[in-house]
């Protein structure tokens, strides 16, 4: 399964697309896609036309699984539960919290590597 590959084109109208490239000795894998280790219903495969092997993966996203944070989607193959990718969908204010929170640490940790950086400058032209 290692030459199977999952590449991501795009979320348009919560569906998020892929492509599952397939070498021609493999077989199409099943393909089911979790969130909180429950399947979604609705995942698509279509064969892409004039692209042997490739295959359009379309998985809608329900409205009730978008919430505030980090949700993370797996997608693996059923038959074997080898994971092919997963994708992230990010919302909500907690998240400008999070992002605030983790420059401010950040711009403390820059100010302590230049007051650093100035010590060893000043003593190092002494020496």
């Amino acid at each position: 399964m290692a030459d199977i590959t999952l590449t991501k084109t795009r979320l348009r109208a919560g569906v998020w697309q892929a492509v599952l490239s397939v070498p021609s000795a493999a077989n199409l894998p099943n393909v089911e896609v979790l969130h909180l280790e429950s399947p979604l219903d609705g995942v698509t495969i279509e064969q892409i036309d004039g692209k042997a092997g490739e295959y359009l993966v379309s998985v809608p996203i329900p409205a009730v699984l978008l919430n505030d944070g980090v949700q993370t989607f797996v997608i693996q193959n059923s038959a074997d539960k080898s994971t092919l990718g997963s994708f992230a969908v990010i919302a909500g204010s907690p998240l400008d919290e999070d992002l605030r929170a983790e420059i401010d640490l950040l711009r403390a940790e820059l100010d302590l590597l230049k007051r650093a950086f100035r010590r060893h400058c000043v003593e190092t032209a002494l020496a």
